[in-house]
């Protein structure tokens, strides 16, 4: 399994390079060597649901609906949103020269309730998947409909 991991990681770094080179072609004459690539000396970034920049592991339903992943390459999501084969990544590309790796911080309770709001979920819903981004008073008080009182839904 362990290889299996690393052969999908490096065929995801692979495909990145030849989307910088070759596909988008915003990078054509980059040569970098191991050491850059582990410096992430490359222009742009390949962020992916779940990790520091994009908590909610739940996006990856409209990544793979948008693409149609399960139909087309066999990759499917379990309740949980990891993916099946283990040895899969999916993820996102952004070519823009100033992108650059962050990670979420805490999460107020105003700032769950928004979020449910426009994704279309409940607050708890919202909540179980950003719950390593909760700040300490992130629970947000429900009204008799799940809903956060006094929102409208």
């Amino acid at each position: 399994q362990t290889l299996a991991d690393r052969l999908a990681e490096a065929f995801a770094e692979y495909l990145h390079a030849r989307v910088r080179r070759d596909y988008w072609g915003y990078a054509p004459d980059e040569a970098l060597d191991n050491a850059a690539l582990v410096a992430e000396a490359y222009r742009g970034i390949r962020p992916a649901p779940g990790y520091p920049a994009c908590p909610d592991h739940a996006e990856k339903t409209t990544l793979f609906r948008l693409l149609d992943v399960e139909s087309r390459i066999g990759i499917r999501l379990t309740e949980s949103f990891a993916m099946l084969p283990t040895a899969s990544v999916s993820g996102w590309y952004f070519s823009h020269p100033e992108s650059f790796y962050f990670g979420v911080g805490k999460i107020g309770p105003d700032q769950v309730a928004d979020y449910a709001r426009r994704k279309g979920v409940t607050v708890a819903e919202a909540e179980r998947w950003l719950r390593p981004n909760l700040a300490a008073d992130a629970s947000v008080p429900r009204g008799a409909a799940g809903t956060p009182e006094g929102a409208a839904r």
